[in-house]
């Protein structure tokens, strides 16, 4: 059910993309660089810097940092450090992954825009068995356009997370801009294999100026299993800090 539904979605995103009106006189949508867990076609511009921070559960602290190194193109780390905030301990840090980013295709009256990347970051890193139960992007292809009426963006495509199972996912999310004041966002993520439970994302972007905006978001929605190892896998309550700056010309 799960595949038809992402394939109905899918195929009235290209649908609408290629049956929109040539001449009506329109301007070609950039979306943001990612929404909650999902990433978009969204590239971060040349010499500008983007700093994000994540606050998740039992005060763990995950931040991203990305740069527009040259047109279309944007690379990034990030590292996460569990117990940082309150009272738990051991506070430790998580092994550093990098992302990576290039949009080849800017997008058009036909095609959405087209970008290709590789994001390792996961969630819930277990260090005994070295592996996060929540896995990163890995390779990704995906698409983005605004559809239907303005303001309202589609992002969809597909990622390999691991190399050794080689199973292909998929994901897609919704944001409607309103008035550039709010984002509101939702997403499926992880979906194809009933092995590794889709996800449910929902929040909302608030967008303090041009530069900068908090993310108030709940991952994870309607589940309240145990991951592999034993852990609880429920319902998550995250909120991201998201600013970004020219750099000049390096």
């Amino acid at each position: 059910m799960k595949k038809i539904l992402f394939f109905i979605c899918f195929i009235c995103f290209y649908v609408y993309s290629f049956s929109s009106d040539k001449k009506r006189d329109e301007v070609i949508v950039t979306p943001d660089v990612s929404l909650i867990d999902i990433p978009t076609a969204g590239v971060i511009d040349y010499a500008n810097f983007n700093l994000k921070t994540r606050f998740y559960n039992n005060g763990g602290v995950l931040t991203y940092i990305n740069a527009g190194i040259l047109q279309n193109i944007t690379l990034g780390a990030s590292f996460m450090i569990d117990n940082l905030i309150g009272s738990n301990s051991p506070v430790k840090m998580v092994r550093p992954e990098m992302q990576l980013k290039f949009r080849f295709y800017d997008g058009g009256y036909y095609i959405p825009a087209l970008a290709i990347g590789y994001d390792g970051q996961g969630y819930y890193y277990d260090r005994n068995i070295k592996k996060y139960m929540q896995k990163g992007k890995g390779l990704y292809l995906v698409g983005s356009r605004e559809l239907f009426f303005p303001g309202f963006m589609t992002s969809a495509g597909f990622n390999i997370p691991d190399y050794d199972d080689g199973y292909l996912y998929s994901f897609i999310g919704f944001n409607y801009n309103m008035d550039d004041k709010l984002n509101l966002m939702i997403e499926f993520d992880n979906l194809f294999h009933s092995d590794y439970p889709s996800r449910l994302n929902a929040g909302v972007r608030i967008n303090v100026n041009s530069n900068f905006f908090i993310d108030v978001a709940f991952r994870n929605i309607g589940r309240n299993d145990k991951f592999p190892n034993g852990w609880d896998n429920k319902t998550e309550r995250i909120v991201q800090f998201n600013t970004s700056f020219y750099l000049g010309n390096f």
